[in-house]
């Protein structure tokens, strides 16, 4: 029997490698040394975190470089190439997981830190960049992504603006002759369920800002700033880029889906589409006999486009079975069979305190994954 583990992290406890290593584990412990079993490991993401650990998974190469941090201090930040193509997971350069202190800073944090990662990887010659957003510590439109790209942000006495949204206030002028030249011939996917515009009562500032740290009079703040972005910036690039604060995933990660979209001239893709082109998970299930999937927690959220769903999806397209492991689920099993699963197995199923779950969750999928081996009727010297 063939057997794809594909999941995506169980935050707060596992990435998504070692989910899929735990589930295999308990696999193998089940069906001992003398049955014919393959398992292969496919950790998923839909764009968020966890999508660079699904790219290294993937045979992508890590690389470190340091960048321009959330607050402005500097930041070891990693990125994956492979070929010609670089996978960016903008939480580890400008994101809330790497604020110093874990301190938030609504009106000060900046998307730098992502700009100079795309930098980095037109460096080293690649022509296809993959940015997942999520996560973000800011919501300066992707000001900052700009700046790191060479873009100026200058005030009415032609000095350099200060980083952060707030500042947007006061921007009096944009120079854009010296963002990157390597851009146009480089092709940018926003990776992003997200489809939020990015003004307004349901813009970034609205209904992102108050994760980052914004009161509701920093919302009104950034969000006026916002605008007043906007419109330098079409002084400078023609009005066609304040059309775009509509477009779906303007508001993503505090705005940078704006810049991204505007002036990068980048493509808007679900997330989760994006991670499972980037694993060849179609390609690996064509052959298979069973895929595993799931995330910490199965509820309406994933419903709506979360990576449980996207490889139940793969898996009904190729027509192989689906299981679900997760943390939890509020999920009816109408829903989940719905969803292009058979059966869900849950932490929770074996122990009902969810702080040990998280606390033993690499133990307990073990078991799980004995508990699929015999669903499947996996025994010693069964498998096929």
């Amino acid at each position: 029997m063939r057997i794809v583990i594909a999941p995506d992290k169980f935050k707060g406890s596992l990435s998504a490698p070692e989910v899929a290593e735990s589930v295999a584990a308990g696999l193998h412990a089940a069906v001992g040394s003398s049955t014919i079993l393959t398992i292969e490991q496919v950790p998923a993401a839909d764009g968020g975190e966890g999508t660079l650990d699904a790219a290294v998974a993937a045979g992508f190469s890590l690389h470190i470089t340091t960048v321009t941090g959330p607050t402005g201090e500097p930041l070891q930040a990693p990125i994956a190439i492979r070929d010609k193509q670089a996978v960016i997971e903008m939480a580890l350069a400008s994101g809330l997981a790497v604020l110093p202190g874990g301190i938030l800073d609504a009106r000060g944090a900046t998307s730098q830190g992502t700009g100079d990662l795309i930098r980095f990887a037109l460096d080293r010659g690649c022509t296809d960049i993959v940015l997942g957003v999520g996560g973000s510590a800011s919501t300066d439109g992707g000001a900052g992504v700009l700046a790191g790209l060479g873009v100026l942000l200058l005030d009415d006495d032609g000095r350099h603006l200060p980083p952060g949204g707030a500042a947007l206030a006061s921007l009096a002028r944009i120079d854009l002759t010296g963002l990157d030249p390597r851009l146009p011939a480089a092709s940018i996917t926003l990776a992003s369920d997200v489809d939020n515009p990015l003004l307004g009562p349901a813009g970034a500032a609205a209904v992102f800002g108050p994760q980052k740290g914004a009161t509701n009079a920093d919302i009104e703040e950034l969000d006026a700033a916002l605008t007043h972005f906007v419109e330098v910036l079409a002084a400078a690039a023609g009005p066609g880029v304040a059309e775009m604060v509509t477009a779906q995933g303007a508001g993503a990660a505090g705005g940078v889906g704006y810049a991204a979209l505007a002036v990068l001239s980048a493509r808007r893709r679900p997330g989760i589409d994006v991670v499972l082109e980037l694993t060849g998970l179609a390609e690996k299930l064509s052959d298979a006999d069973l895929v595993i999937t799931g995330e910490g927690s199965l509820d309406e959220q994933s419903l709506g486009g979360k990576t449980p769903m996207g490889v139940a999806s793969a898996a009904s397209a190729a027509n192989v079975r689906a299981i679900a492991v997760c943390g939890r689920t509020v999920l009816t099993p109408e829903q989940l069979v719905a969803a292009g699963f058979e059966r869900t197995f849950a932490l929770t199923d074996l122990e009902p305190d969810v702080e040990l779950c998280i606390a033993n969750a690499a133990t307990l999928l073990e078991q799980i994954g004995r508990e699929i081996a015999a669903h499947v009727g996996l025994m010693p010297g069964d498998a096929h």
